[in-house]
């Protein structure tokens, strides 16, 4: 029986791979950075390992024939890339809605630089392209907790995914074939504004919650120390600003290859009810 190695294995979408990974009888090692601390279901074999540090993951490689990757924010390791290609045969990597580089285009986010390297290995790739996370939601917590949420572009309608799409996807991906060299967009069955997003929450959570519209100057200063990145802030304000307009898109990819529609945004919010209370 070949061997899969889940990187993030104990994140939000990690251990949804990890679970049903095992549940479907399939031999899974997770890369996490304490072994002892995981919390992971029986027969999972936990190995220490950091993307930081390519060569505490090299012992994790050995037998692995799959991969899972993903890569939180951190700085760009290009060896790390080349080790699982030394060692495995196919690759499912978490990527962003990004456009594919052209040759010599310099990468304007770390996720075309990952994807750029694996493309230029011999492995068999499939990128999981999702547009936004329904859990990133969960940073309007502490405003959802008092009853008002302050943000600008109320109206920007998102089409965020459900975290278990995201990991059945990759589960698809990593355990079937068909799926060499796809990038796969997924996104959630609608685009939802932003206030609409909120409204959702404080209905499932039992709470009178409100948007209330913050001037985009304003908030800019308040994301950009909430973030440490001015440059991020403003990456993101755009383009809330352009969906209201311009909803974001929506893909019917979760549906295609799942067979079924991808999680609502309503039923996300009673899945993290408790997050928010």
């Amino acid at each position: 029986m070949s061997t899969i190695l889940v990187t993030g294995a104990t994140g939000n979408v990690g251990r949804h791979i990890v679970s049903a990974l095992a549940a479907a009888g399939h031999r899974v090692r997770a890369l996490v950075r304490d072994p002892h601390r995981a919390s992971l279901p029986a027969g999972v074999e936990a190995v220490r390992g950091d993307l930081t540090d390519p060569g505490s993951i090299e012992a994790a490689l050995h037998g692995v024939t799959s991969v899972f990757l993903m890569w939180p924010g951190l700085p760009v390791s290009p060896r790390v890339v080349e080790l699982i290609a030394e060692h495995a045969e196919r690759v499912v990597y978490l990527s962003a809605d990004v456009t594919d580089l052209r040759d010599g285009e310099r990468p304007v986010v770390f996720h075309q630089e990952i994807e750029r390297l694996i493309r230029n290995t011999g492995l068999s790739w499939t990128f999981v392209r999702a547009i936004d996370f329904a859990g990133n939601t969960l940073g309007w917590a502490d405003q959802i907790r008092r009853g008002v949420v302050r943000l600008p572009y109320g109206q920007a309608a998102r089409s965020l995914i459900h975290e278990r799409d995201i990991a059945d996807v990759a589960v698809r991906a990593l355990t079937t074939g068909g799926h060499e060299r796809a990038a796969y967009v997924i996104t959630g069955p609608e685009s939802i504004p932003q206030a609409e997003l909120v409204r959702i929450i404080g209905e499932v959570t039992g709470r009178d919650v409100r948007w209330e519209e913050l001037p985009a100057e304003v908030a800019r200063e308040q994301l950009a120390a909430a973030w440490a990145s001015a440059e991020f802030a403003d990456a993101r304000l755009r383009a809330w600003a352009g969906f209201v307009d311009t909803p974001e898109r929506v893909t019917d990819t979760v549906e295609r290859l799942l067979g079924r529609p991808a999680r609502t945004f309503r039923s996300w919010a009673e899945d993290h009810a408790d997050d928010f209370r």
